[in-house]
């Protein structure tokens, strides 16, 4: 799979930008878009990513086809955010990834990443603080820039590694989580007793939960 790459200036969205292209037939799967800056950035549950110039503003697009086999489509966010994790830790780091979507170093968020899926294709967008951040929230613990990191991600996908190769890694990182919390149809909710499947989901108690971002 080549991915096509395009490289923005300042713009409002990478995510909006990516629906918006795919709609008016302008942009064609699969391809990366990078954005040196971005004014209005898209985060899970709604929310806004605000993060300043310099950080990394990604949205990829591929079609489901190309996906691995054996990877749930609840569990792409998850997929991706440790394909990300594990680009940050070959850069040296120490982040891990907080079920399903964030990317933390230490106790702080530095990032995150989200998943739609809009007929054949899965557009999967990141937002991490490779420089800096509000105060709610963590940096990078190395030097990283955005076109070092995109040209390892684009490595990385070059073939996508299957489900199975990335949950066996994840499953050592899920333990992370079991000290935090995550929302779960809008309540917070305790992640100590949470059982992980393989297939990426989180079992509480009786309730078997998916990511679906």
């Amino acid at each position: 799979m080549v991915l096509e790459h395009y490289f923005l200036e300042t713009i409002a969205s990478t995510h909006e930008y990516v629906i918006e292209g795919l709609k008016e037939g302008l942009l064609h799967p699969p391809f990366i878009v990078v954005a040196k800056e971005q004014t209005q950035g898209k985060g899970s549950r709604g929310n806004q990513w605000e993060s300043g110039k310099g950080n990394l503003f990604l949205t990829l697009c591929v079609l489901e086809k190309h996906l691995p086999n054996d990877l749930s489509l609840a569990s792409v966010s998850v997929y991706f955010a440790m394909m990300a994790k594990e680009v940050l830790s070959d850069a040296g780091s120490m982040a891990w990834v907080k079920w399903p979507n964030d990317i933390y170093v230490g106790e702080k968020k530095i990032g995150g990443v989200m998943s739609v899926k809009t007929g054949e294709k899965v557009i999967v967008s990141m937002g991490i603080n490779l420089q800096s951040s509000s105060p709610l929230f963590g940096v990078l613990d190395v030097p990283l820039c955005p076109k070092i990191f995109t040209q390892a991600l684009t490595q990385k996908m070059s073939p996508l590694p299957p489900w199975k190769n990335i949950f066996s890694k994840y499953k050592l990182e899920f333990e992370h989580s079991k000290i935090s919390t995550c929302h779960i149809g809008g309540e917070k909710v305790s992640l100590k007793e949470a059982i992980l499947c393989d297939d990426g989901s989180i079992q509480i108690g009786n309730k078997k939960v998916y990511s679906l971002r």
